[in-house]
């Protein structure tokens, strides 16, 4: 696997992975490492999305340190670390995930899906710790909105949408949206421009308190239910 295709992200994940690995005095960076390593990474996106997935992050960052700490201790080794053959393996099926996404970048949470599934020791303790291929899944659908990864600064600029923006698909999922009567007109012609090849930014404009916000958040329980056609199902709503 090429490593310029990996997000900016992912890639100092695995650079601290390293530094994990040195630290400790193992010889391998092993899928704990990398794990551990995304958990605690400032700014990044798989404590977060774990946490959607319903996954006791607590637990898993418990035991993730437990798995380390029964790992041999080489001395004198120097910081030359390798990339273990089961690191090697999950960061393939990894790429494999991002493949079939059609990403051109291979992100983190793409790691965390293949390591849930694995079915050696990672996939294990991930397992107990809550993780579910198809909670994680769902979760990872809601971060990317039903966008592909073509950018390596991908990562970053959802975390700036998670820190500066509200989520109104994610609170219409969680039933935090009032029940919208009415406004049909208003909501079928936004779907209609939003479907236009182009030219397709709808304004919504008018004075205050007359709906505009409704009709937005009509949309986002809309796309929840299903209730919208597929060229706009699973996207997100922001505000």
């Amino acid at each position: 696997m090429r490593m310029d295709r990996l997000t900016s992200k992912f890639q100092m994940a695995l650079a601290d992975a390293q530094s994990v690995a040195v630290g400790r005095d193992h010889q391998f960076i092993e899928p704990a490492h990398l794990l551990t390593a995304l958990l605690d990474q400032e700014g990044g996106t798989v404590r977060h999305l774990l946490a959607q997935a319903d996954v006791n992050v607590n637990q898993l960052r418990s035991a993730l340190g437990e798995a380390l700490d029964r790992l041999p201790a080489v001395q004198g080794a120097a910081g030359d670390v390798h990339v273990s053959n089961e690191l090697g393996r999950l960061l393939n099926q990894t790429d494999k995930l991002a493949q079939q996404r059609k990403d051109q970048y291979i992100s983190s949470e793409l790691f965390v899906l293949a390591a849930v599934e694995d079915k050696g020791a990672i996939g294990d303790i991930m397992r107990k710790s809550g993780a579910s291929k198809g909670a994680l899944e769902k979760a990872i659908e809601q971060v990317r909105g039903g966008q592909s990864v073509d950018d390596p600064n991908a990562e970053e600029q959802r975390q700036a949408l998670q820190k500066y923006t509200i989520d109104l698909t994610e609170r219409a999922e969680q039933g935090k949206l009032d029940p919208v009567i009415g406004r049909d007109d208003e909501i079928r012609r936004s779907v209609q421009v939003l479907q236009r090849r182009t030219k397709n930014n709808p304004v919504l404009s008018g004075d205050p308190s007359v709906g505009k916000t409704t009709i937005v958040e009509s949309l986002a329980q809309r796309i929840v239910a299903g209730d919208v056609p597929e060229s706009l199902r699973d996207k997100t709503v922001i505000s």
